[in-house]
């Protein structure tokens, strides 16, 4: 679990429309393609004699389906149950995670709490082989603090399942009050077992950009952290940049892990001061006929005049993977981390008349060298997995963990114990007499009861020592392999 901290829509409420998926713009409808409502209305209407050549020929199939309804269910059903139903079913059909529709009430929903509320557990989401899908927890949230991880699958929320419903009516069980708890059953790759995870809702921070300076070997390293890219980020990243620079800094780390993605005005706004020679950031390729292919590039021509390594993950995605591209590809800078995590299409919102919106995708984007990232990631130059305890979950919150007990849950403390150098002699999940020993001696260390068994206290001691060590940089061994390539190319020049 990354306790340090690092659909699509996200389960809170920041900075939403610049999510995981790939934004470009905001599209309002041409005038006389009509409302929704409009279409309940004048239903028979577009079937009339005299309208063929105005609308195909397919939607006289659509009206006799909405007539045989309307005449013959059993049940009255009303006009606009069953537009939307067909709207449903039509972006249903695509079979895409990234395309939805959302019904004016759930837009309404969507909307005011992007702009009113900012609470949660921060995780950006989406729809997967029909199951609610971690793409990545957002930085510092209780998504990650909990430690969910990017594939992770939402089974069930406060006990109430989730199978069967499409992103925005998951989200609606997900959310919720800062302070209330949103007890999820978690399927894990790699984990037979499904697994329960507590997050406590809170705000979440909207903050996009962190910098500082770390000192490796006489040389100082600039590092910024991207959490996502929304509208503020690229002019944040800018300030940032150029006070590492005032300070005089000979390398520098852009940390993209965990980063979901956002708008591509921001990620372009970003390459345009980082990729040298004018070179190409990314190309667009849309699936209209009518629109050409379009290439963002650089208005630099000079590189910086220190070395840059960019840190990715599998959390790493749409946005931070046209980052990591452009400046892999058109930089020849060096990718250091594990493989991203696949997302390589572009998406539009559409808001209609009665205030729906329907969000599709409308292009797919490659990297300089023309390469689509879509469903495989982009692979790091150099690979560095974190220690595994890295990817320890949050112990049970609701029961004790004690002598005889077996199962993923008693793995998952074996797993702790000896990420805090306690080491339990097995870990096949089985809590025997050495487990039991090794948490005793936990327990003295902190001056807790020695009982052998993990209580209330004894949990939360364990997932603050945890905290407190995954912290630590220096256990970071990706950033500390980055910042090694970095001083070592900064030494070259």
């Amino acid at each position: 679990m990354k306790w340090n901290g690092r659909s699509v829509l996200a389960i809170v409420l920041v900075s939403m429309i610049a999510s995981s998926f790939l934004t470009m713009a905001m599209m309002k409808p041409a005038a006389d393609s009509g409302p929704a409502g409009a279409v309940t209305a004048a239903a028979k209407q577009l079937f009339s004699p005299g309208s063929k050549d105005e609308y195909p020929q397919e939607f006289h199939k659509l009206y006799e389906a909405f007539s045989a309804i309307k005449k013959e269910y059993i049940q009255n059903v009303s006009n606009d149950q069953l537009i939307e139903g067909a709207i449903d079913g039509m972006v249903g059909s695509l079979e895409d995670p990234y395309s939805d529709y959302m019904d004016p009430t759930s837009a309404e929903e969507f909307n005011s709490t992007l702009h009113s509320t900012f609470q949660g557990i921060g995780a950006e989401v989406t729809l997967q082989n029909g199951r609610i899908t971690i793409v990545s927890p957002f930085k510092d949230s209780p998504a990650e603090r909990a430690g969910l991880r990017p594939n992770d699958q939402i089974l069930s929320v406060n006990g109430e399942s989730l199978d069967g419903l499409d992103v925005h009516q998951a989200v609606m069980k997900i959310r919720g009050p800062k302070g209330t708890k949103a007890v999820l059953k978690i399927m894990r790759p790699g984990i037979a077992e499904p697994m329960t995870v507590t997050c406590i809702r809170d705000d979440i921070p909207i903050e996009t950009v962190r910098s500082e300076i770390i000192k490796k070997d006489g040389v100082n390293v600039g590092k910024i952290e991207i959490s996502q890219f929304s509208s503020e980020t690229a002019a944040h990243f800018k300030d940032q940049l150029a006070n590492l620079e005032k300070q005089g800094i000979g390398g520098l780390i852009i940390d993209v892990r965990g980063n979901p993605g956002g708008y591509l005005l921001a990620v372009k706004e970003i390459g345009e001061i980082l990729v040298p020679k004018k070179g190409l950031i990314v190309k667009i390729v849309y699936g209209s006929q009518s629109r050409e292919q379009e290439e963002f590039r650089s208005t630099t021509e000079a590189a910086k005049p220190y070395p840059i390594v960019v840190l990715i993950n599998d959390g790493s995605a749409s946005a931070s993977e046209i980052l990591a591209g452009a400046l892999r590809d058109s930089g020849g800078y060096k990718l250091v981390g594990t493989k991203t995590f696949g997302k390589g299409t572009v998406q539009s919102t559409m808001e209609m008349d009665d205030k729906s919106q329907l969000k599709l995708t409308i292009a797919k984007w490659l990297t300089p060298k023309g390469e689509w990232v879509h469903q495989k990631g982009i692979e790091p130059d150099v690979k560095v997995e974190q220690p595994a305890y890295f990817n320890a979950a949050q112990l049970p919150a609701d029961k004790e963990l004690a002598r005889d007990m077996a199962g993923s849950e008693v793995k998952n403390l074996q797993l702790i114990l000896e990420g805090l150098g306690i080491n339990p002699d097995r870990n096949d999940g089985y809590f025997d007499e050495k487990t039991e020993a090794a948490v005793k001696r936990f327990q003295a260390a902190k001056k807790l009861p020695q009982t052998g068994k993990v209580d209330q206290a004894t949990r939360a001691a364990m997932e603050d020592s945890l905290r407190e060590k995954i912290r630590d940089p220096k256990n970071d061994l990706q950033l500390q392999k980055a910042l090694e390539v970095v001083v070592q190319q900064a030494k070259v020049k």
